[in-house]
């Protein structure tokens, strides 16, 4: 089976572990966002960054937003933590969100211990 968009989340985590190479471990979230958002333009993925994003409840949608922290090709949400470990709440606030913005795949890139973690979620 084809992984869903296979070059454009190799590209991105090949940016991703860049960053984490340069880096490492023991930034904030917002130093790792920033980092990512050059290596990415340096190697011309296209992204939009803290992307406001309207929410559907069932025919509607809310007046509330959520802010993606990257959405790369227009097509693929990262959501980005520096934590020691990443838990199953994280994963739920993931594919929350993709359930809520109706966009089909999700990487959760933890740029918080030794080695990145990245995961990938369809929904």
């Amino acid at each position: 089976m084809e992984l869903l968009y296979k070059e454009e989340v190799y590209s991105i985590i090949g940016a991703a572990m860049e960053v984490h190479s340069v880096l490492g471990c023991g930034f904030l979230e917002a130093v790792y966002q920033e980092a990512l958002a050059m290596e990415m333009t340096d190697i011309n993925i296209p992204f939009e960054q803290e992307k406001l994003i309207q929410i559907n409840y069932k025919e509607s949608v809310l007046k509330k937003y959520y802010q993606a922290d990257f959405v790369c090709y227009n097509k693929i949400l990262l959501e980005l933590k520096a934590l020691s470990a990443i838990t199953t709440e994280h994963e739920s606030q993931i594919l929350n969100y993709l359930k809520a913005t109706n966009i089909k795949l999700g990487l959760l890139i933890n740029f918080g211990e030794k080695s990145l973690v990245y995961e990938r979620y369809i929904y």
